[in-house]
């Protein structure tokens, strides 16, 4: 068995990367199809390709982004889809969206009413659930934002702002866009003149940006996203180029940020103090604050004072809701799987703090296999086959703790570790879960030796991978510059 250390190194956010590109492809279907070839930071990690076709009075788009990489030797493949069915204005009719990443297979189907609201039949984390929801105002798909660009036009400085529905997630992403100067582009099958287009992907909390290469019917030829300190880039190209074999790339190797030194186990129990800046000089970084972790933002650098909680001490953070403690899409709490392994995981312990203490030993035995191929598992899949890393273990434990009644929450950042991938003394890409005892949001982590100050919050959520947005501006651009044992509050 793989020891418990080596189950770190995995970021929800991760697989996000390439979704977010569908979303700002979709603003451009071309007139047939489009291959593309997609890579990461030069090496060929796999393809893209687009349809449009007019079916009587109806338009249908699909995309399909297949990509292979690796997490510290481990192969991950993913594969995204996309179906949209509209008007021939673009009024939104149906769309299909399904994702599969290491044999773990998600889809979403929905069908727009009016206008007004849309009956969504989807399969998450390998449950069944349908629902109907309220359509967002002015959300558009493909064929609807294919229009709103052709109606704005390419003459340089235009303006214009869409609002992108993402079948993932069930909401509307507004994408701001700036229509630049053209050029001529080098492509793998000969150079082209193509207009510049600069996108801001609106995600809550972390703009995503984008440059975008458009002909003049602004099918898109080339698009590069900088995101999590990699540059992502499509390119269009034929489809032998396209699906020619990929290359190996690290998705994690600019997640690692190396200490300045080591960190001791009673520095980490006692609390740190770190002094972190961006490394690019870029936007500033962003870091979630709560009663474990104080952060202050000064002349472009980050200071974080990490420590176990004080009991003593008043809550900063604002007290769970419901939504905290009910079951979702991903921490399925009421299937009778996870209601009989909570029983048996918290079996004799009294408080809410000794049941989560018990259940941290108890996931962290459970989940017998860790292993970085799993893509991002649900809690109900975790279950049923106990395997995976970091993520799988958090979204375990978070789901067993909402099933006793605990508010929970699934933590996104970084986890010091003395020894990962051939380095040494490194904070590396981890997930955790926070739980609501005794007044206070408090860490648990079933992926390593338990929760320590050697963890640093990038953002958390309810366990949906897309909720994880704060750590797209921060991941893969953090600084190191100092570390201290935290003096006394």
């Amino acid at each position: 068995m793989i020891s418990s250390r080596r189950v770190t190194g995995s970021a929800p956010t991760l697989p996000l990367l390439f979704t977010i590109c569908i979303c700002t492809m979709a603003q451009a279907a071309p007139a047939e199809e489009t291959w593309m070839s997609v890579l990461l930071d030069g090496h060929k990690i796999g393809s893209m390709h687009t349809t449009r076709a007019v079916e009587g009075n109806r338009v249908v788009t699909s995309q399909r982004l297949q990509v292979e990489f690796e997490r510290t030797g481990t192969k991950i493949s993913l594969m995204e889809s996309e179906t949209d069915e509209e008007t021939l204005d673009g009024t939104p009719l149906r769309f299909e969206s399904r994702t599969k990443a290491s044999g773990v297979e998600n889809f979403t189907r929905g069908e727009v009413r009016d206008g007004q609201e849309v009956e969504v039949h989807s399969r998450i984390g390998g449950a069944n659930q349908s629902r109907t929801l309220r359509w967002p105002q002015g959300a558009l798909l493909a064929e609807g934002l294919r229009l709103a660009e052709l109606r704005a036009g390419l003459a340089p400085g235009t303006r214009y702002s869409s609002l992108a529905f993402q079948p993932d997630n069930l909401q509307a992403i507004a994408v701001d866009s700036v229509v630049g100067e053209s050029a001529l582009v080098d492509l793998p099958d000969g150079a082209r003149t193509l207009t510049k287009i600069e996108q801001t992907i609106r995600l809550p909390d972390a703009p995503a940006k984008s440059v975008a290469w458009v002909d003049s019917d602004q099918t898109v030829a080339k698009l590069v996203m900088p995101i999590m300190g990699y540059e992502l880039t499509m390119i269009a190209c034929s489809k032998a180029c396209a699906q020619a074999p990929n290359q190996s790339a690290d998705i994690l190797a600019h997640g690692i940020v190396a200490a300045p030194r080591a960190l001791s186990a009673g520095e980490r129990k006692r609390g740190i103090t770190l002094k972190l800046s961006a490394s690019d000089g870029g936007d500033a970084l962003q870091f979630a604050q709560t009663d474990e972790q104080t952060v202050v933002s000064a002349n472009g650098s980050v200071t974080l004072r990490i420590a176990p909680i004080d009991p003593q001490r008043a809550s900063i953070e604002r007290k769970p809701d419901a939504g905290d403690s009910k079951p979702n899409d991903w921490l399925q709490s009421d299937a009778p799987e996870i209601v009989a392994l909570a029983s048996e995981g918290a079996a004799g312990a009294k408080s809410p703090r000794e049941q989560m203490q018990q259940l941290e030993g108890f996931v962290r035995r459970f989940i017998r296999t860790k292993d970085l191929s799993i893509g991002y598992a649900s809690a109900l899949e975790v279950a049923r086959r106990p395997e995976g890393d970091c993520t799988e273990h958090a979204v375990l434990l978070a789901a067993l703790g909402r099933a006793l009644g605990i508010p929970t929450r699934v933590v996104d950042g970084l986890a010091y570790v003395d020894a990962y991938a051939g380095k040494q003394h490194v904070f590396v890409p981890h997930a955790w879960t926070q739980a609501y005892v005794d007044g206070h949001w408090q860490s648990f982590d079933a992926a390593l030796a338990g929760f320590d100050a050697g963890h640093v919050v990038l953002s958390y959520g309810d366990g949906d991978p897309w909720r994880f947005f704060s750590a797209f501006n921060t991941l893969g651009r953090i600084r190191m510059d100092a570390v201290e044992e935290a003096a006394a509050p």
